[in-house]
C-alpha cells in the first residue's frame, strides 16, 4: 500500500481502478482502510506543520469515509445480509465512539503532549472497527450482492463522499440523521477548512 502523498486527495484517489474496470464497494472501502492506516503512521512519525497537515488529511478521510458508510453501506447491509440489524448496530456504536475521540483530537494542537497518546487510542479504536467491518459486514456483503450491485454501491459511496462533512459530528450515525444534517454540516466544515487555509497562507 503506497502512502498518501501530501496534497493528494485521500478520498478521491483511494481505490482507483484501471480504465474500464468496475469498482467494487468492498474493495474500495478496504483500500480506504489501508489509506487510514498509512495516515495514522504519517501523523505519528511527523512533527510540527507536517504533523498538522497529515492530521488534517486523516480527519477528512475518516469523516467522509464513515459518513458514506452510514448513508450507503450500513443501510444496505442491514436489509440484505443475515443478522444485518445487529451487525450494523454494533458498527454504528463503534463509529459513535470513534467520532467522539476524533472530535476531541480535532480541537487539540498537534504539538500538545497529550495529542499523541490520544491519537494512539483513536488508532486502536478505528483499526478494531475496520477489522470488525471487514469480518462481519463486508464478507456478507460480498455473498449477498451481485457484482453489479457492489459496483453501484461503490458509485453511491463516491457520490456521498463528495458532499460529506469533513470533520466528525458525533451523534449523527444513522442514514436519516446524516442526510438531514449532512449538507449543512458539510458546508460549515468546508468554510472552516477554507478559513484555516487562508489563515495559514497569510501567516
Amino acid at each position: 500500500m503506497t502512502q498518501t502523498e501530501p496534497g493528494q486527495n485521500p478520498v478521491r484517489d483511494s481505490g482507483r481502478t484501471s480504465a474500464g474496470a468496475q469498482e467494487d464497494v468492498v474493495a474500495l472501502l478496504m483500500r480506504q482502510h489501508g489509506d487510514i492506516r498509512n495516515l495514522f503512521d504519517e501523523v505519528e512519525q511527523a512533527e510540527g506543520d507536517a504533523r498538522r497537515e497529515a492530521f488534517g488529511r486523516l480527519v477528512r478521510l475518516l469523516a467522509v469515509h464513515e459518513t458514506a458508510e452510514e448513508e450507503i453501506v450500513h443501510p444496505y447491509a442491514r436489509r440484505a445480509t443475515a443478522g444485518g440489524e445487529g451487525v450494523v448496530a454494533d458498527r454504528l456504536e463503534e463509529e459513535r465512539q470513534a467520532k467522539e475521540m476524533l472530535a476531541r483530537l480535532d480541537g487539540m494542537d498537534t504539538d500538545d503532549p497529550a495529542f499523541l497518546p490520544q491519537l494512539l487510542e483513536l488508532r486502536t479504536a478505528v483499526m478494531e472497527h475496520a477489522r470488525a467491518e471487514e469480518r462481519y459486514e463486508f464478507t456478507h456483503l460480498r455473498r449477498a450482492a451481485e457484482p453489479g450491485k457492489l459496483a453501484a454501491l461503490a458509485k453511491a459511496v463516491r457520490a456521498a463522499e463528495t458532499t460529506a462533512p469533513t470533520h466528525p459530528h458525533p451523534g449523527v450515525e444513522s442514514a436519516a440523521a446524516n442526510l438531514a444534517a449532512g449538507p449543512l454540516a458539510a458546508v460549515m466544515d468546508r468554510a472552516r477548512d477554507a478559513a484555516r487555509r487562508a489563515m495559514k497562507s497569510g501567516s
